[in-house]
């Protein structure tokens, strides 16, 4: 993203110009064309068109927006110092990533993390244009080393939400039909341990709508939800809770029900008067929003400044506490959780029983 200098001092004409190499570049992006050698035509045109989408679909509209912004930032960068983006140098991008790591100029120092992912936005980017960039080039390899040694930080933990909180939290909300709503996101993305995405994506019926990240069937026993998430298709069953006030199935339930919904979207927007359910799907922020204000209301961490309360939580903090509050072996909480591995379950375990095998002794000392 470009910096707030960068934006005061851009000219109209400068920006006219980012946006036509934007649109090129977005046409070129698409990389699927017909080989010079064959003649088109209407069903050929039509099978490049498609072709077309189904790349699209091959990631998150997420991170393609993210992708196209890393390939804008490196192309106004590359155009501000008198060369361009194409065919891919890694003596430039190596110079590129220095300049996010050190922040030089107006712009701040970026994290690792993000340094990272901008690093992998532009291979995405070339790849696309029928480039390949080589990471493991001497002159990013090593400038991309140098970086996590120098500015690497162990990564920051959202708090994990736990069962006495998300409860505090689910009873700050009213029981009109935005409170069911709210209610019902709260409780399924917590038992479910869900992420924002998954939460909002999920359709009532399989194929309802084409944006559908997945869908949700319920039985006597509980629901079962099947997602399209980031590791690939995986079901996630929520069983029903001890009592009405807390079950994530009987708040789904009870939403559903008063908001007349039965086919789409599980979690739309609802009318200003909150009357009445709307067609609209939900955006993942306010998921996000959502636990936010409810900490707040429910007096979570009150001996913090609500500045820094805001900061400890967001929508990881379902998943974590959900991680951290189930008492059942982990293997479990790795399958709802979706991970490959148990190192990744036991990051989100924020009061992980450490030490319970004590390799020391067990070693004769």
């Amino acid at each position: 993203m470009a910096s707030e200098t960068e934006k005061s001092t851009s000219t109209p004409s400068d920006e006219l110009d980012d946006a036509r190499i934007d649109d090129r570049d977005q046409e070129e992006s698409d990389g699927i064309t017909l080989p010079s050698h064959v003649a088109g035509s209407g069903t050929l045109d039509r099978l490049v068109d498609t072709a077309r989408d189904y790349a699209r679909a091959a990631a998150s509209d997420n991170t393609l927006t993210a992708y196209a912004k890393d390939w804008a930032h490196f192309a106004r960068w590359c155009r501000m110092k008198g060369t361009e983006p194409l065919p891919p140098s890694p003596e430039m991008i190596g110079l590129y990533l220095a300049d996010l790591a050190s922040g030089s100029g107006p712009s701040p120092a970026l994290s690792v993390r993000t340094i990272d992912r901008r690093l992998s936005g532009l291979a995405w980017n070339y790849a696309q244009r029928g480039f390949t960039l080589d990471r493991k080039n001497r002159h990013i390899a090593t400038v991309l080393a140098g970086i996590k040694r120098k500015h690497a930080r162990p990564p920051v933990q959202k708090e994990a939400i736990l069962a006495e909180d998300i409860l505090a939290m689910v009873a700050t909300l009213p029981f009109d039909l935005r409170g069911l709503r709210d209610r019902a996101i709260l409780l399924l993305g917590y038992a479910g341990g869900l992420r924002r995405s998954e939460i909002v994506s999920i359709d009532v019926h399989k194929d309802d709508t084409p944006d559908s990240g997945g869908w949700i069937e319920i039985f006597d026993q509980g629901a079962l939800l099947t997602l399209n998430a980031k590791t690939g298709w995986r079901e996630v069953e929520i069983g029903r809770g001890s009592k009405d006030q807390t079950c994530p199935v009987h708040a789904l339930e009870q939403w559903l029900h008063f908001a007349k919904i039965d086919f789409g979207p599980v979690f739309v927007g609802t009318s200003r008067d909150g009357k009445k359910a709307l067609e609209n799907r939900l955006n993942n922020k306010h998921v996000a929003r959502l636990i936010k204000r409810t900490v707040l209301d429910a007096g979570i961490r009150s001996d913090l400044p609500e500045k820094d309360r805001l900061a400890l939580f967001s929508g990881h903090s379902l998943r974590a506490g959900l991680a951290t509050s189930a008492e059942v072996d982990e293997r479990y909480v790795q399958k709802q959780l979706g991970h490959a591995s148990a190192e990744m379950t036991r990051r989100y375990q924020r009061r992980r029983d450490r030490f319970r095998v004590n390799l020391t002794k067990a070693a004769g000392l």
